[in-house]
C-alpha cells in the first residue's frame, strides 16, 4: 500500500496515548481509536508508522497488527481467547519429551524442565510428561491454575501472550516469555529445539527456513509489546 499520510504522533487521550496521523486519530480496522495505555507502547508504534517508507505492506506494522487485534478482537471476545490460549497446555510442547536419541533428550531437559518446574512454582500448575505421539492427560487442576492465570492478562497482554504462545506451541513458554522468565531469543530456541536438532544432522530447508523467520518475527513483536506495556508513562 502507498503511504497516505506525513507524519505520525502521539496525544495523551483519557487514560491512554492516541496514535495520530498527520495531527488526526488513527483507527483500527474496526474504526475504533487506535490508542495504547503506555507511553512507551505508544511511541513505538508511532515511530514504526513513521518508519514506513512510500510503499509499504500492511505486514510490516507487526506492533500494530498487535494492538489492532487487542481493541477489535481481544476486547470484544476476551473469554474465547482466553480459552484459545489455556488450550495450548493440554498438549504442551515442553511436555513431549523425545526417549531417544540421548543428545535431544539433554537438550530437551536443559532447556524445557526448568520452564515446567517454574509454572508449577509460579502458577501451582504441575503438568505432566509424557513421551511419544500421544498427548499427557493433563490434570484439571492445573489446566484450571494455568486459566486463572491467563485471565488474568488485560486485553494487551492477553494478545501479546496470544501471539508467543500460538508461534511457539507452548503456553509454558508463552507464560515464561510474558512473565520475564526468558527472553525474545530463549522463546524461539526452546520453540524450535527439535526443528534446530534435526537440521544439525540433516540441513537446513528453505522453506522451513521461511516459517521459522516467521514465527521468529511473531515472538519478538509479541515481546516487544510486552516490555513496551511494562514501561512506565501512563496517562
Amino acid at each position: 500500500m502507498k503511504r497516505f499520510y506525513r507524519e505520525a504522533g502521539i496525544a495523551a487521550e483519557g487514560v491512554g496515548f492516541q496514535i495520530l496521523l498527520d495531527g488526526k486519530p488513527a483507527r483500527t480496522p474496526a474504526k475504533r481509536p487506535l490508542a495504547l495505555p503506555t507511553r512507551a507502547a505508544a511511541e513505538a508504534v508511532a515511530a514504526e508508522w513513521s518508519a514506513q517508507p512510500a510503499e509499504f505492506e500492511p505486514t510490516s506494522l507487526r506492533l500494530t497488527r498487535l494492538v489492532n487485534t487487542a481493541i477489535d478482537r481481544v476486547a470484544a471476545h476476551r473469554r474465547m481467547v482466553v480459552q484459545e490460549v489455556t488450550r495450548f497446555a493440554a498438549t504442551d510442547l515442553v511436555c513431549h519429551r523425545a526417549d531417544a536419541p540421548a543428545e535431544l533428550v539433554r537438550r530437551q531437559q536443559e532447556s524445557w524442565q526448568p520452564l515446567v518446574e517454574w509454572v508449577r512454582e509460579r502458577f501451582g500448575a504441575a503438568l505432566a510428561l509424557t513421551t511419544g505421539i500421544l498427548p499427557a492427560a493433563q490434570p484439571e487442576a492445573a489446566l484450571a491454575a494455568l486459566g486463572r492465570a491467563v485471565e488474568g492478562y488485560d486485553d494487551f497482554r492477553l494478545t501479546a501472550l496470544h501471539a508467543a504462545t500460538a508461534a511457539a506451541g507452548s503456553l509454558v513458554i508463552g507464560l515464561a516469555l510474558a512473565e520475564g522468565r526468558i527472553d525474545a531469543a530463549e522463546a524461539f530456541a526452546a520453540s524450535c529445539l527439535d526443528e534446530l536438532f534435526q537440521i544439525e544432522k540433516w540441513g537446513e530447508d528453505r522453506e522451513a527456513a521461511s516459517r521459522r523467520a516467521a514465527l521468529r518475527a511473531n515472538i519478538e513483536a509479541a515481546s516487544r509489546l510486552l516490555d513496551l506495556l511494562r514501561a512506565e508513562g501512563t496517562a
